[in-house]
């Protein structure tokens, strides 16, 4: 072999040799990069992909690394899954760098966030195999501090859905009494006034003109002839018909000395042929369907009496049965009952709660914004009521309200046995799951309270939580609350975001925390100073969590 070959052969098998002999040199911090940096919530988790580009002539042939991403915070670590990274001699399954060109490599990291991680370094550990050599290399630093503006969803914040009262101010009774007349016809027979309903008719004015607590809204007359002989005819016949019944209601009342009634109204039908359609769809005549043709193909009141009468099968039974019942007024009388006085109802409760009823002491609670005063009065409610639920629901709002989330849960597990259908007492039971991190099961119950206005605020809270914000920000819709605007910023849209805010109903130290990042997040320095100082004069921890979020780090903030 000529020797200047044999020296290159020699030179390249040692050059191998050391390629796949030498210990592994030190991984170096500007070998990767995180994505996103600084490392940033979506949800509640803390997702981050380190990208290592190591270089030509670094990655021993014959080494496996075994890479750990691990995060360090004050009183703690979280190590995230480890990754092999291997040289080109290596059997296993990791990824694999070129020792000559070196290469790319990705270690995903993903952890459950925990406040104390605000102030954190995500960093990795190496640990070399080289042929059954095991030794540690010194960790690199690949991240600092994390971003955890999404983790500021709180379900604490979402206002529990209460059961409604059914009170009403003023109740309208309505209450009728037709004055049947013989065939062409229009005397009122004294059978008629005699009769029950009419009877009942007169006995309610004559009730509610002597109540304190109601007034006759107005009475109406509506007289008919039925559809058989000329138009003409009947015409007449139905106006003379309403004339007499009004003049006889206006004796009547006069009477009785009713001089409060509202108005007294009337009119008439010269054939009631929607009235004489009704009646024959509900009855059993034979060819009741040929008789309904005729309805609809005749739209002509005389062409369609005609044709009737030509079904002489048939004509008899409707003489008998059908058109009797279409010669008549109608009389109705509108009364309204007047419920009890704010006044009236507070000073009841005040002295005895008993002669309340369930939906008067409902309508209590909500006379008042104070939140202990609305758990007295659910809280007797619910005794006087037992069975209740929305008593019960009711009052576990108020305790979801003053932060003693274990009794409002037992609350709304009570109301859910009273009623299982409640969809106010879903969405209570799943705003309990959120806060005690059941995702799932909060989800579940959540959707079944569709429907209930105060479900789409939780909803949204959900959606936040899982990262999903485009869903958040669908179930929110148009909420004014800290939560819809915290959708708004996660998904950059920061106008939407500031606009929400100004018309929180109620703003607190959050409204305020949030209207800074907004600032933050637009370069306003202005804007994160000042909105920072209110949030800091409402609750003085805001402060120190203001000075701990990288959302600030570009920001002088100790002159607050």
């Amino acid at each position: 072999m000529n020797s200047k070959v044999l020296y290159l052969a020699l030179g390249v098998a040692l050059l191998g040799t050391t390629s796949c002999s030498k210990k592994l040199g030190e991984f170096q911090s500007n070998y990767f990069n995180t994505t996103p940096t600084p490392l940033e919530t979506v949800g509640q988790n803390v997702p981050a992909t380190i990208t290592g580009n190591i270089p030509a002539k670094f990655m021993v042939k014959n080494a496996k690394v075994t890479a750990t991403p691990v995060l360090e915070y004050a009183g703690g670590s979280t190590q995230g899954t480890p990754v092999t990274i291997q040289g080109e001699n290596v059997r296993a399954n990791g990824q694999v760098v070129s020792y000559n060109n070196g290469g790319t490599v990705q270690i995903p990291f993903n952890t459950a966030y925990k406040p104390e991680m605000a102030e954190s370094n995500l960093y990795l550990d190496f640990q070399v195999d080289q042929k059954g050599k095991i030794y540690a290399l010194p960790r690199v630093k690949v991240g600092d501090g994390i971003i955890a503006t999404s983790t500021l969803a709180s379900a604490a914040t979402v206002t529990p859905a209460i059961a409604k009262d059914k009170f009403q101010r003023v109740i309208n009774e309505k209450y009728t009494a037709d004055i049947r007349f013989l065939i062409n016809q229009a005397k009122i027979r004294n059978n008629q006034i005699t009769a029950a309903d009419y009877v009942d008719l007169n006995q309610q004015l004559l009730n509610a003109n002597e109540a304190a607590n109601k007034e006759i809204a107005g009475v109406n007359i509506a007289s008919y002839a039925s559809p058989d002989g000329t138009l003409a005819f009947n015409t007449e016949l139905a106006e003379k018909r309403e004339k007499v019944t009004t003049k006889f209601m206006e004796n009547q009342l006069k009477k009785d000395k009713i001089t409060e009634f509202g108005e007294l109204t009337s009119s008439f039908t010269p054939e009631d042929w929607e009235g004489f359609q009704e009646l024959v769809s509900k009855s059993n005549i034979q060819d009741k369907d040929l008789i309904l043709g005729v309805l609809s193909m005749y739209k002509d009141p005389e062409q369609r009496e005609k044709e009737i009468r030509n079904l002489s099968s048939v004509f008899n039974e409707l003489a008998d049965q059908i058109l009797p019942q279409l010669r008549y007024s109608k009389i109705q009388a509108s009364i309204n009952v007047i419920g009890k006085s704010d006044e009236e109802m507070i000073k009841l409760f005040n002295t005895d709660p008993s002669k309340l009823t369930e939906d008067e002491i409902l309508y209590v609670a909500t006379l008042t914004n104070d939140n202990t005063r609305k758990m007295e009065v659910y809280n007797k409610a619910s005794q006087i009521y037992p069975k209740s639920y929305r008593a019960i629901n009711n009052l576990g709002v108020t305790k979801y309200v003053a932060g003693d989330y274990a009794a409002a849960k037992a609350d709304f597990e009570k109301a859910k046995r009273l009623d299982p259908s409640s969809k106010e007492v879903d969405m209570n039971l799943g705003l309990i799951q959120l806060l005690n991190g059941n995702y799932s099961k909060a989800n579940e119950l959540l959707g079944a309270a569709a429907g209930v206005p105060e479900a789409g605020d939780a909803l949204g809270v959900y959606y936040l939580t899982q990262g999903e914000v485009a869903k958040a920000n669908n179930a929110f819709g148009n909420a004014k609350t800290n939560n819809a605007a915290l959708g708004k910023i996660l998904a950059k849209d920061y106008s939407a975001a500031q606009s929400i805010l100004s018309s929180v109903a109620t703003p607190n130290a959050m409204t305020y925390y949030l209207a800074a990042i907004i600032g933050a997040r637009t370069n306003n320095e202005s804007a994160v100073l000042s909105n920072l100082r209110k949030s800091i004069s409402m609750d003085s921890n805001m402060l120190q969590m203001a000075k701990k979020n990288l959302e600030f780090a570009q920001f002088n903030l100790n002159s607050l």
